[in-house]
């Protein structure tokens, strides 16, 4: 377990409503939700980072749109979190006690950085 922050940067996650697909009662993930959770899981194999197992958490998210299409920016962060936490980040997203979602200027592809750090609410909250 380390208490160092993580930062991550991936492409615009997929929408809470483009992440699953549905076949009669089945549900399943698209091929666009696979492939972002693949991309998170190198993304923090490569950062060397041994994740934050139990610890208590805040993030914050900052996405940049690929177009100017108006946007739900809450419909982001689900698809996000459940893919930090298979790429093994954390253990549970219940561990994250501080929530900020930015949108930030538009990319021409969309981008996304999240920084991810342990959270000790008996110090209360600083700007990092």
């Amino acid at each position: 377990m380390t208490s160092k922050s993580l930062t991550l940067q991936v492409s615009f996650p997929p929408s809470v409503n483009t992440y699953w697909q549905f076949n009669g009662s089945r549900r399943f993930l698209t091929k666009n939700a696979v492939a972002f959770k693949q991309q998170v899981r190198n993304e923090f194999i490569a950062s060397k980072h041994k994740g934050f197992d139990r610890q208590r958490l805040m993030v914050r998210i900052e996405l940049s749109p690929p177009d100017k299409r108006r946007r739900d920016i809450d419909n982001y962060a689900k698809s996000l979190i459940d893919a930090l936490c298979q790429a093994g980040i954390f253990v549970d997203d219940e561990q994250i006690d501080l929530l900020t979602i930015v949108r930030c200027e538009q990319k021409k592809s969309g981008l996304c950085q999240v920084r991810i750090e342990p959270l000790d609410c008996q110090q209360g909250i600083t700007e990092a």
